[in-house]
């Protein structure tokens, strides 16, 4: 005999109804994670190419300055991605969505891993990484990830302390202050005492509580102070951060953010600059025959000065090689004019090989009769593979409506995708530095009193 679960169907209705909804709920959060992959790998690559700040939305690197930084091109694209993915998943984390929000931040670590290990222990990001994924843990009752959070705090720890300076005195010789950043050890504390707790550690989870709620009481902001300074125009935010940075002076913290304000200003004015010399020094490049990738690479090469980088092209025939990334024009190889191959033919270069290095270097003859002199006069082994790939590449006529209609749709979903990442991009560099520590005192306050209890109960017995 087995008893059997009789449903009326009405019942039946709801629950198919409740399950449908939770596929959808499933299937809409994956396009969601989905399309924030796919704008911040399109901003990433453009950064990779040579757009106009001006006209062009992409990502760059820059430190807490707000100066862009000069990073390793083999790290370059990772570090971009892994903070791009923390800035989605920590915006997901305001608006708490920590389902969504976990697999971004699982992803950012993933690329954080990528980069070299003397960086991620020189800057706070990676810490601060740590710090959101355990958070997530906790918001989502994660507890069998006890074991990972443990890892990813004490790892939060070491990289603060050696980004920081033992006692934040590092921190201090940089910036002059360090109560801006003191909020992180609020919830570096409170997440420990948690992980201590849900551990059935009470000692030790009593003490990174109490520690917490000691350094909590000490970053407390007066309401009345951020209105003041909101009465004189700036930010809540601006606000706090100034506060905090100045011990909650309010006279110190308007002269700080207005300094701050004015530095940020010149900052960005001699960025913008440098962009629109290194724009232009690119396609001074390009004009003398060489690619975009090239040109790039060898201004990087030469820290940005345009007569060093063009000795180094000259004297390294192998980087004109290089193909360029730009989509409008690699692999973009036009059939030579017959007056550019009979150029090199009266060089004494065979027709058919002269054709190939027209086309790989889209009819430039300098460059074409510099790299097959270079190679004995033929092309090299990798150069050949691109015009073989490009002629049996079939191509597509531009009055296809029906692949003109599918570019155009791929475009919007792609502008759409980028622009949810722009919204999410915060405009002020200490973003993630401000806390208003309102979720903090409550769960401090909720873990003591369970602290408390168990103690209680064990006088008792």
């Amino acid at each position: 005999m087995v008893l059997e679960l009789k449903q009326s169907e009405e019942d039946v209705r709801k629950n198919f109804q409740v399950e449908e909804e939770e596929q959808n709920e499933v299937e809409l959060k994956e396009k969601r994670i989905q399309r924030t992959k796919r704008g911040l790998e399109i901003l990433a690559e453009r950064a990779e190419l040579v757009v106009d700040p001006e006209t062009t939305p992409y990502l760059d690197i820059a430190n807490q300055t707000g100066r862009s930084i000069r990073i390793p091109p083999s790290e370059r694209k990772a570090l971009m991605l892994a903070m791009g993915y923390h800035e989605k998943g920590r915006a997901f984390l305001k608006r708490k969505e920590y389902g969504i929000a976990l697999p971004c931040l699982l992803d950012a670590d993933k690329y954080f891993c990528e980069c070299g290990r003397e960086l991620l222990h020189t800057v706070d990001n990676y810490a601060v990484l740590q710090l959101d994924i355990v958070w997530c843990y906790f918001r989502l009752e994660q507890l069998e990830c006890l074991d990972d959070a443990e890892k990813k705090l004490n790892l939060a720890q070491k990289c603060f302390k050696n980004c920081y300076g033992e006692n934040h005195q590092r921190l201090v010789h940089i910036k002059g202050n360090c109560g801006k950043e003191k909020v992180l050890f609020v919830r570096l504390y409170l997440l420990q005492g948690i992980q201590n707790y849900h551990s059935g550690n009470g000692e030790e989870a009593c003490e990174y509580l109490n520690k917490a709620r000691h350094l909590f009481r000490e970053l407390y902001i007066d309401p009345s102070k951020v209105h003041n300074l909101l009465q004189l125009g700036f930010t809540a935010q601006e606000a706090r951060l100034g506060l905090r940075a100045c011990d909650g002076n309010v006279d110190h913290a308007a002269a700080h953010i207005t300094s701050r304000r004015e530095e940020l200003a010149q900052i960005r004015k001699e960025e913008k600059e440098k962009k629109r010399r290194r724009l232009e020094d690119i396609n001074a490049l390009k004009v003398m025959g060489f690619s975009t990738h090239a040109a790039r690479q060898a201004l990087h090469q030469a820290n940005g000065n345009l007569d060093e980088a063009l000795k180094i092209l000259l004297s390294n025939p192998l980087m004109w090689w290089l193909n360029d990334l730009d989509p409008e024009t690699n692999n973009h190889q036009e059939s030579p004019s017959q007056e550019n191959i009979d150029q090199l033919v009266y060089m004494g270069f065979d027709a058919v090989v002269a054709d190939a290095a027209l086309r790989v270097f889209r009819g430039n003859v300098q460059l074409a009769a510099q790299t097959l002199a270079h190679n004995g006069g033929s092309l090299p082994p990798d150069l050949q593979l691109l015009v073989e790939d490009s002629s049996s590449t079939p191509s597509t006529s531009p009055s296809d409506s029906a692949g003109t209609s599918s570019a155009s749709t791929d475009e919007d979903m792609e502008t759409e995708a980028i622009n949810e990442i722009l919204e999410d991009i915060p405009e002020h560099e200490e973003d993630y530095l401000d806390s208003t520590l309102e979720d903090e005192e409550v769960i401090i306050a909720e873990y003591l009193s369970y602290v408390e209890n168990i103690k209680s109960a064990t006088k008792k017995n």
